[in-house]
């Protein structure tokens, strides 16, 4: 009886050990941007990833393609602590971008993967040029004989209360 509740015990400590073991040193992607599979309509100017683990400010890589397979990134690579972001060319082509990345993190294996992204481009490219709208000039605001009246009350109500306070405390220290 003994043995078997020895046996269960070791066995329970094995499994929580297993399932208490963290993958605390291990790199994962947390979140992208577009979002791996999703549809965009408006061309991004850039693709974010973000990681759990900080990552080495050099050395990582990626590698933005079209649906032809040419290369559409511009090559500028920025990194801040736990995200990598490389910029693009406009994009002209609707079809699937493909994004793959070799990212470091110190102590780390080399996080690799690659995910996509689908772009359906306008028909139509509508140039994004502001046109002027008129504006009313504003008058400044001006206070009014009330609020300055208001004002000047509560400083003589003000300078009152600081009269009183000081002979109350006289009177409290002339009393001890």
């Amino acid at each position: 009886m003994k043995i078997t509740r020895v046996r269960q015990i070791v066995a329970a400590l094995t499994l929580l050990s297993f399932l208490g073991m963290s993958t605390a040193g291990a790199n994962s992607l947390i979140t992208t941007s577009p979002i791996s599979g999703s549809t965009v309509t408006t061309a991004p100017t850039s693709v974010t990833l973000t990681t759990q683990v900080a990552l080495l400010p050099d050395a990582n890589e990626i590698v933005v393609t079209d649906p032809a397979g040419v290369r559409v990134d511009d090559g500028t690579l920025t990194m801040t602590e736990v995200s990598a972001t490389i910029g693009l060319r406009p994009l002209v082509e609707s079809g699937i971008y493909k994004v793959s990345y070799t990212l470091y993190s110190e102590g780390d294996a080399p996080l690799e993967g690659s995910f996509t992204f689908n772009f359906s481009a306008p028909t139509v490219i509508s140039p994004n040029e502001a046109s002027p709208t008129p504006t009313e000039s504003q008058t400044p605001a001006s206070s009014s004989w009330g609020t300055n009246i208001f004002i000047i009350f509560i400083l003589i109500m003000a300078f009152f209360v600081l009269i009183a306070l000081v002979l109350y405390a006289r009177k409290l220290f002339r009393e001890r």
